[in-house]
């Protein structure tokens, strides 16, 4: 047995090393590959692909259509824009990272959204540069289709490369010195994880805790310093508590003599903050314990997808808004529209608009929600609010800027002044718009609260949404309402 395993099995549980040690003779050598270098890789990977499927769909086209094999630079023209604008849009959604690539799902979703886009913006581009005889309609249309197919494709065998990766231990890491507190998330923990991706842990040594004496501290240095100079080790990593924080700079003060780079792994409770949001403030970092209202530009942004996807609606579903208007006028007695005051961005009320699909039209004190089989809904009504097309009238209230199109959905004043009283939080939803759809809607939360535990349910969703706001969060949940809406869940 050689003197790194003898280490290891020294420092690292012995269920773990037997794990390891077996993985590695069942599973033979590891990978050439880092778990570092996989988002790199995989930029690379998808880039390839749609060169080489703009050059196999375009060709393929032009032998069908006109026996010859085309223009290659313009394949490769198509490609590379292409390419840059896909990868662009999804590096700055972050599906490149290794943990995002094993939600096949959210990937799925994520690559169907950004490839569409993309074709849409270049169609969008050449339309308005009048630029279209110079492209093949067929061939970007087979490049459209081969490509979105090529990449979901891809997405799947990167799930399964990941997952056998990570659980068989097979990808390669750099050699470390690994130092944390002795606590057992530090001892066992940390060192299963990283040698779960790579990494080779050449001798773990344990921080001696708090108050145990600067003695210990320095003999550890000492210990260290021996332990690493004239052997392999690439790197030195520490695992404490953010709270050691003295301790920690000690350590490091004591290692600088070391030409390796020294990495802190915050572990233990306070470590959470590492993991939100930071801005420089002058010389110092600001974190964020909260996320606020969007940003200015998150706002515009934001403001503009809802103006010019409602407004599009609007034009496209006209001619069904007029025959449901007719429809509702001659089932019954009323008006087509129904208003009702809601509580919107920061507890600002608004009139929401919705087609009537009930025999009365309450907006007072007290409302009382619909429920199963509810007589009160009309014939025609129980269609409506099962396709929820009877909310089809708030994309006017998304146009006038009370609501978006993703968001929190809106409650009468009624129920928002009952349910702040029993839920907790609740009055957190307000910090953002109402939406015509929402994260707690697609999540099966949708129609009545008649209990306390579904409304805290669907306040958790809201706030979760709040709190991990992004556009591609948005644009996957407006995919999911679709979805939804065929399922028909709680539509009474």
């Amino acid at each position: 047995m050689s003197l790194v395993q003898q280490h290891i099995e020294s420092v690292v549980p012995e269920s773990v090393v037997t794990l390891d040690l077996g993985v590695r003779l069942r599973g033979g050598r590891n990978w050439p590959i880092g778990y570092d270098s996989i988002e790199f890789i995989t930029i690379l990977t998808d880039l390839a692909m749609i060169l080489v499927v703009s050059i196999v769909g375009g060709t393929i086209y032009h032998l069908q259509a006109f026996g010859t094999f085309g223009n290659l630079s313009k394949y490769i023209g198509s490609a590379i824009v292409v390419g840059a604008l896909f990868v662009l849009w999804m590096k700055c959604c972050g599906m490149y990272n290794p943990a995002r690539l094993l939600a096949l799902r959210g990937q799925i979703i994520g690559t169907c959204f950004a490839w569409t886009g993309v074709f849409f913006l270049l169609a969008g581009a050449v339309f308005a540069l009048k630029i279209g005889d110079d492209f093949s309609r067929g061939a970007n249309v087979l490049f459209a289709i081969f490509g979105l197919g090529a990449l979901i494709a891809h997405r799947m065998v990167w799930k399964v490369f990941l997952t056998k990766g990570i659980t068989r231990r097979k990808y390669s890491g750099r050699k470390v010195v690994l130092i944390t507190g002795d606590l057992p998330l530090c001892t066992a923990g940390l060192p299963h994880a990283l040698t779960k991706l790579g990494f080779r842990i050449e001798r773990h040594f344990t921080f001696p805790l708090p108050g145990h004496g600067t003695d210990n501290r320095e003999e550890l240095i000492s210990r260290v310093i021996a332990c690493v100079r004239g052997s392999d080790a690439q790197e030195i990593m520490v695992g404490l508590d953010p709270s050691q924080w003295s301790e920690l700079s000690g350590l490091a003060a004591g290692l600088r003599v070391l030409p390796f780079p020294v990495s802190f792994i915050p572990v233990g409770v306070s470590s959470d903050v590492f993991r939100r949001r930071s801005r420089v403030l002058g010389n110092k970092v600001c974190f964020e314990l909260q996320r606020g209202p969007l940003s200015p530009s998150e706002r515009v942004a934001k403001r503009c997808i809802d103006i010019v996807m409602a407004g599009m609606a609007l034009i496209a579903l006209s001619a069904v808004l007029l025959v449901v208007a007719i429809a509702i006028k001659l089932d019954s007695p009323g008006p087509i529209l129904f208003s009702q005051r809601r509580c919107g961005f920061n507890g600002r009320c608004f009139q929401i608009l919705k087609f009537r699909t009930m025999t009365v039209l309450e907006d007072g004190a007290s409302i009382r929600q619909a429920q199963c089989g509810d007589v009160r809904v009309t014939r025609l009504g129980k269609w409506l609010r099962r396709l929820s097309i009877d909310e089809l009238p708030q994309l006017i209230n998304v146009v006038a800027g009370s609501m978006s199109l993703v968001g929190p959905r809106p409650h009468a004043v009624a129920h928002d002044i009952e349910f702040d009283r029993d839920v907790r939080n609740y009055a957190f939803r307000h910090r953002v718009k109402p939406g015509l759809t929402g994260w707690a809607q697609v999540n099966g939360c949708r129609g009545s609260t008649p209990t306390p535990e579904s409304i805290e349910r669907r306040v958790k969703h809201d706030l979760w949404y709040i709190d991990n706001w992004s556009f591609m969060l948005d644009f996957t949940i407006m995919l999911q309402t679709v979805v939804e809406v065929v399922r028909g869940r709680n539509a009474y």
